[in-house]
């Protein structure tokens, strides 16, 4: 019994760092991008903070599409005057992806 909670214990600490790894690799991706010079995880820049749209999406099944759309295609008026530049083509549409998967789970 004892060594069955230890393999437990174990395979839930290996899914712990599996998610870490996976939020420090989309965390590097939006910085490598120049994401994080207006934006960044918990205060406003230029840009919203990333917890704020995660919030403001939640619960919203089309969020990921929407959010990977705004992000090509850039936008404004959401979150005031202050336009988002289009990020495609020079983004990768993988590494947009990963990025919004990310943000949308803070």
């Amino acid at each position: 019994m004892k060594a069955l909670l230890l393999a437990i214990a174990a395979a839930g600490s290996i899914l712990v760092a599996a998610q870490v790894n996976a939020a420090d690799s989309a965390e590097a991706l939006a910085q490598k991008n120049g994401c994080l010079a207006c934006h960044s995880v918990e205060k406003k820049i230029l840009g919203p903070a990333y917890k704020d749209v995660a919030a403001k999406y939640k619960g919203d099944k089309g969020a990921e599409a929407k959010l990977i759309a705004k992000v090509k295609a850039g936008g404004s008026g959401v979150w005031g005057p202050m336009p988002m530049p289009a990020n495609s083509p020079q983004v990768k549409d993988a590494d947009i992806k990963t990025i919004v998967a990310w943000v949308l789970s803070l």
